[in-house]
């Protein structure tokens, strides 16, 4: 199961347990059980306080528990943790070994300090790049808090489940058997939700706050770099996101960020906030930005409003709120997102194994999605509402070789059609003719661009046609004094490498700014 250097890799790490684990396997006479018990077999020979049982009687087999003698911690894996999950596994089996976590001394009382029964289900697939958060998260609140139990569930080995259930997004939680949320949570937006007052608190904290030198606001690639930049100027920085690394989360493979050869979203995500996090930087997650208020007067502080209920004031600001997926505004789409309605196939085309589905958008991504696709379900239909296909001639040729896809072009999907717990199909309108064409299928893979995010600064920044933030080629804004930078503004080209130099350039026109407008007349 392991190669050699792993298995070194992962000695290595567990020389950091203190505590005994006693690893519990339910299995069954199937290969996958098999395939399991050999990996736990490699794990426990690789640390001599891991000791490994293989006669549980859980009814998810396989699966196996990880515990503590003598604690009572419920954390449990049904399937076999490689791909993405390998990592939660082995944070686990520190976690569960006595290693301390990373997360605050604030968070993890906030844990600790939950009241109730709380049984956590995840399902999550092996190829989903969103679903080691979820898992994390709530593995170590299973370590930390003996009312907390979880279990995270490989949705291809036990495919009945997700049908019964009808689970058709991932990662997708439920809590006492209730569907507590889908797609990417950390650690503190499932705290938020499971504790309601601690918005309030945070908001209250929020809003004592000094007013900053520099207020970002985002935090992907761009916010990360603004505020780098601005820390190393030694002025008072600050980072209000909605979630640190922002669309970089949802993207699988990143071979373009020079010196980089090859990554993932979420590690490049987490790299950045590292980086930022070795400054003097106030990074303030779980905050949606609602309202700017711009300053009266220049040098004066500007406000940005929070759904939290949070307030913050700056001398100068940064917008870098991103961009988010473009929906397709039909009839249907809203009432069968995560049921069927997808914008991830990376994350979500595993659970559609041996069913058909359509991608919706001929570009790049729309096409990539396809082949990615054609590989798991049975078919694949891509509409494209142009007259042609608009991505890379290589991809186009690759996606011609599969003899498991349909391409209909001049398509404007009108409808999504469902029985009112799953997608059944869409509507389409041939463009040429003006027919109308309906298409029998499972599932419906959105891929046509992004939106920015800037509906809460209609009115205040001047914005182009397409809702993006106009800058000028310093990053400056219709605003004196407040700036922007990455996906959300009008510069071309929505890259990573791109968004890392503007928010660069936004950080350093900002300080310059600041000092013009302190200095003395």
């Amino acid at each position: 199961m392991l190669d050699a250097n792993l298995k070194a890799q992962l000695k290595s790490y567990l020389e950091r347990v203190t505590q005994p684990i006693e690893i519990v396997a339910s299995l069954d006479d199937g290969a996958k059980s098999q395939e399991m018990l050999e990996l736990l077999k490699e794990i426990s020979s690789l640390s001599s306080l891991i000791t490994l049982h293989d006669q549980g009687t859980d009814a998810r087999k396989p699966s196996f528990s990880l515990n503590r003698p003598g604690s009572d911690i419920s954390l449990r894996f049904a399937g076999i943790p490689m791909g993405h999950e390998f990592t939660s596994l082995v944070l686990a089996l520190l976690q569960v070994g006595g290693h301390p976590s990373k997360a605050s001394a604030e968070v993890i009382e906030q844990i600790r300090s939950l009241k109730g029964e709380f049984n956590f289900e995840t399902y999550f697939s092996l190829s989903c790049q969103n679903c080691p958060d979820v898992v994390q998260a709530l593995n170590l609140m299973a370590v930390l808090n003996p009312s907390i139990r979880h279990v995270a569930i490989d949705g291809a080995l036990f495919q009945a489940e997700v049908d019964e259930r009808k689970v058709m997004a991932v990662p997708s939680v439920y809590l006492n058997g209730v569907n507590f949320g889908q797609g990417r949570m950390g650690l503190e937006e499932i705290l938020a939700k499971l504790d309601t007052s601690a918005v309030e608190r945070q908001a209250e904290k929020l809003n004592a706050k000094d007013a900053f030198d520099v207020l970002v606001v985002g935090g992907g690639p761009a916010g990360a770099s603004a505020a780098i930049y601005a820390a190393r100027k030694g002025i008072r920085t600050g980072v209000a996101a909605e979630r640190f690394g922002g669309q970089v989360l949802d993207t699988m493979a990143i071979e373009n960020f020079i010196s980089v050869q090859e990554t993932e979203g979420p590690k490049l995500a987490g790299a950045l906030e590292a980086h930022v996090r070795q400054y003097d930087v106030d990074i303030m997650n779980l905050q949606r930005a609602s309202a700017l208020i711009p300053a009266k007067e220049v040098g004066g502080l500007h406000e940005v409003r929070f759904e939290s209920g949070a307030s913050l004031k700056a001398k100068s600001l940064i917008l870098a709120t991103g961009a988010r997926w473009r929906e397709m505004g039909v009839p249907g789409e809203q009432e069968y997102k995560a049921k069927g309605v997808c914008f991830c196939p990376h994350c979500d085309g595993p659970l559609f194994k041996g069913k058909r589905v359509a991608v919706i958008g001929g570009g790049n991504s729309g096409v990539e999605a396809a082949i990615d696709l054609a590989g798991i379900v049975s078919h694949v239909t891509l509409l494209e509402f142009d007259g042609k296909l608009r991505a890379d001639a290589v991809l186009q040729r690759k996606l011609h070789s599969l003899p498991n896809v349909k391409v209909i072009t001049s398509a404007l999907t009108s409808e999504v059609k469902g029985d009112g717990q799953k997608v059944t199909g869409l509507v389409y309108k041939d463009r040429d003719s003006g027919e109308f064409h309906t298409v029998d299928l499972e599932g419906i893979f959105v891929q046509i661009g992004l939106l920015p995010n800037t509906d809460w600064l209609k009115g205040t920044v001047e914005l182009s046609p397409r809702g993006e933030i106009i800058v000028d080629a310093r990053g400056e804004t219709s605003l004196p004094g407040v700036f922007a930078a990455g996906d959300v503004t009008t510069v071309p080209y929505k890259q990573i490498v791109i968004a890392v130099g503007e928010g660069a350039k936004a950080s350093l026109s900002a300080f310059d700014h600041l000092i013009r407008t302190s200095a003395p007349a």
